[in-house]
């Protein structure tokens, strides 16, 4: 079988000057297209996570991590959530939930309280200011998913969702 030299499988193919190893300045090939794809996915988790986070300092000087439980308390309604509820819902693993929460909380945007049902057991909720700052944020957070997956079709995000899920079922599965 013969294979044509832009073909992707091939390794001594010449690197895509808009391509993962062209990003790097890496000159070697990648031992393989796993390892590649690997980069390739930190190296675009960073590219994306840094506008979000420009975005969020501006906005009491909030983290993603601080952001993602401001969302995760948005979404949980009034009831709230324990602390350890929320560590497992981050999307960013984290083993200072407890100092997340401290922080959120003397910013005014997170209140703690003994849960009536278990005095054991804390309880943490978004406050109004914490509402409001989200509600700020939906618009410009909206327009930055848009921009940085403006380069895909719908088709095309779909299909990323797709793969992205498959990788991270494959993952957490101990696959």
């Amino acid at each position: 079988m013969h294979l044509a030299p832009t073909d992707p499988t091939r390794r001594d193919a010449a690197p895509d000057p808009d391509g993962i190893q062209a990003a790097i300045r890496q000159t070697r090939p990648f031992r393989s297209r796993r390892q590649e794809a690997m980069v390739g996915l930190l190296l675009t988790a960073e590219a994306v996570r840094w506008p979000l986070q420009d975005l969020l300092s501006g906005h009491e000087e909030l983290t993603l991590q601080q952001y993602n439980v401001l969302r995760i308390l948005r979404g949980a309604g009034p009831g709230g959530l324990p602390t350890l509820e929320i560590g497992a819902r981050m999307i960013e693993r984290t083993p200072g939930v407890t100092r997340l929460i401290d922080r959120l909380e003397q910013k005014g945007l997170v209140v703690r309280a003994r849960s009536p049902a278990d005095r054991r057991q804390v309880l943490c909720r978004i406050t109004d200011a914490g509402s409001s700052l989200l509600r700020k944020l939906d618009r410009p957070v909206d327009a930055l998913d848009e921009a940085v997956l403006g380069g895909l079709t719908d088709g095309e995000v779909a299909e990323l969702i797709r793969l992205l899920n498959q990788v991270r079922r494959h993952n957490s599965s101990g696959g």
